[in-house]
């Protein structure tokens, strides 16, 4: 058997007053708790009101999954699940949304057409803010190609 196979559940909807002991003792029922950890807030320290427990075996794991989830444990209804794999996740989901964040900003930015109040304009309806007043038909910015709005007075 592989070394980095981990029987470990997932444990969310934890009490604040639940620690990594009362943890190990709820769940050793099951079968040989490894380790038992609460996960804390990085500021302030408190409990972010999840955990996990590794087990020895899948038995013992299928077994406290089937057996905890939906209990109370400190006065908490709490879920238990498998864990899912570190490497499956998490840590892309900021960068993506900050990628499509950034892209939104360039997109709206209106390089083309702020230089020329319009002139830049590729549908070929504009023409210069200036002379047409609020641009022409085919603009895909209504007031002048995005300059400010007296912007075509000036």
């Amino acid at each position: 058997m592989t070394t980095d196979v981990e029987y470990r559940c997932f444990v969310g909807g934890l009490s604040w007053v639940t620690d990594d002991t009362s943890l190990e003792r709820a769940f050793s029922q099951f079968g040989e708790v490894l380790e038992s950890k609460i996960i804390n807030d990085r500021e302030t320290g408190r409990s972010r009101g999840f955990g996990f427990v590794t087990f020895s075996n899948e038995q013992s794991m299928r077994d406290a999954i089937e057996g905890m989830n939906g209990q109370t444990l400190d006065g908490r209804s709490i879920t238990v699940n498998e864990a899912r794999s570190r490497g499956s996740g998490g840590g892309g989901g900021g960068f993506r949304s900050g990628e499509g964040y950034g892209g939104g900003r360039r997109e709206g930015g209106g390089g083309y057409s702020r230089e020329g109040g319009g002139g830049y304009n590729r549908s070929g309806g504009g023409g210069y803010g200036r002379d047409r007043g609020f641009g022409g038909g085919g603009s895909r910015y209504p007031r002048g190609g995005g300059a400010p709005d007296g912007y075509w007075r000036n």
